[in-house]
């Protein structure tokens, strides 16, 4: 991981010394980890600065999709020092232990030599088995279901299997390619053919959520909210990067859907009028969505119990909002705002990666269902030009419902902790910022 590092030399010709190109190796070998795997931007930079500091280094982290580069002063000159990294995946487990080991350094906890090894043993740390990642997937589906109002065993069942199903193909595609969105693409490819053939069959309400929340799993939204955030924080180039790599997942996750449909003639509805969910329901199937969605993120054990409880009490707000009629985007904001406090809280008391306990408990809001059924209504639009304006109306106003949403969670994430981090002494002062 860390052999792909260049390094330019001074200007001058003075040679770098190697202790230095040691403990540059090392600040952004934990910058990589964090950038790789699923951190915010934000909170990549500031633990890799704060361990620069800690190692003496007066440098500048600077990210960019594709890579990391550190520039500082060495000497008489400037030096630049580059490594490959894609922000593409989501491993909390690697992100806890980089950020650990991170402390560690700080504190003198443990030598720069010494890290070295173990920080090649984070990178290599695999994901959460295939038999947990399957189990996680099928269970957030069903319990995201049970969110949107599905009314019938038989039809949980079988977003149970297809979910399942769908998570067991795309860890047997892993090994054979190494395309970005085939695995999303065959995954809601056959929950489109299993949700067609229900409904064929009369296993399905109008709400289609046998199809539809297999797929909802496969969302990025993890990604759309980093993105979001780096946008917000200015970072324009990354954040738009980000944002067109989650629109891209996005869009193999819909044409998997929809051909799945077209298959059998079948089509999503544009607006679909779903039952209300009773509180308690509401509460205890998000509970255990976020679980599923922690174990999809690989997240440690010890911190899984954070983001259940403030994610279940966050849908209990975004329940409420509904009841009161301030509709989906205000319910997501508050819902947003109530995590982004606690658990900024609770990262910075219990030294846990925000990142890491924050995705998990709010992902499950991220409108993949909005998107399908607008991408559904441009198809049918499409296909029929002279059909009803209503149709294309109600297509366009999931998409900004999507849009808005997505804008409101990022907001909702973000001001709380912004502001929590000024009133602490900004993101360098004492402890460890998360």
């Amino acid at each position: 991981m860390i052999q792909s590092l260049s390094v330019d030399r001074p200007v001058g010709g003075e040679e770098v010394s190697e202790q230095l190109v040691s403990q540059a190796r090392l600040v952004l070998g934990v910058a990589k980890i964090l950038f790789e795997n699923g951190q915010s931007t934000d909170q990549t930079v500031v633990t890799a600065t704060r361990l620069a500091r800690a190692l003496d280094l007066d440098v500048t982290i600077i990210p960019r999709w594709g890579e990391l580069q550190l520039v500082g002063s060495t000497g008489d000159g400037r030096a630049l020092e580059a490594i490959a990294a894609n922000p593409t995946g989501i491993n909390m487990d690697r992100v806890a232990a980089a950020s650990s080991l991170c402390d560690d350094l700080v504190e003198s906890r443990r030598t720069a030599d010494a890290a070295m090894p173990t920080l090649a043993t984070i990178a290599a740390r695999p994901p959460a088995p295939t038999w947990q990642f399957a189990l996680a997937a099928a269970a957030a589906a069903v319990a995201l279901a049970v969110i949107f109002g599905i009314q019938h065993a038989s039809s949980a069942i079988i977003i149970f299997l297809s979910a399942g199903a769908g998570a067991l193909l795309r860890r047997r595609l892993a090994p054979l390619s190494g395309n970005l969105f085939l695995q999303p693409f065959c995954a809601s490819l056959l929950s489109g053919v299993v949700g067609a053939l229900a409904v064929r069959y009369h296993l399905s309400s109008s709400l289609r959520l046998v199809a539809v929340c297999p797929c909802m799993v496969l969302v990025p939204g993890p990604h759309v909210l980093n993105g979001m955030m780096d946008l917000i924080r200015g970072r324009v180039a990354l954040g738009a990067s980000r944002l067109l790599y989650a629109t891209l997942i996005i869009a193999a996750i819909t044409a998997g859907l929809l051909l799945g449909f077209a298959f059998f003639g079948i089509s999503l509805p544009v607006d679909p009028q779903a039952p209300p969910v009773p509180l308690w329901m509401d509460m205890l199937a998000s509970g255990v969505a976020v679980a599923g969605y922690a174990i999809f993120f690989s997240m440690p054990p010890s911190m899984m119990a954070w983001p259940v409880a403030v994610g279940v009490v966050a849908h209990g707000v975004r329940w409420g909002a509904l009841e009161l009629g301030q509709g989906v985007t205000m319910g997501a904001l508050l819902a947003c705002v109530v995590v982004g406090i606690a658990l900024t809280l609770i990262a910075r008391r219990r030294h846990m990666p925000f990142a890491a306990i924050g995705f998990a408990a709010v992902v499950s809001m991220v409108p993949g269902v909005f998107i399908f059924r607008m991408a559904s209504g441009l198809l049918l639009v499409g296909a029929d030009p002279t059909g009803s304006s209503e149709l294309l109306a109600d297509a366009i106003g999931n998409g900004i419902t999507a849009t808005t949403i997505i804008f409101a969670m990022s907001l909702g994430l973000i001001v709380p902790k912004l502001i929590i981090d000024q009133l602490d002494g900004g993101s360098f002062g004492k402890g460890s910022p998360r």
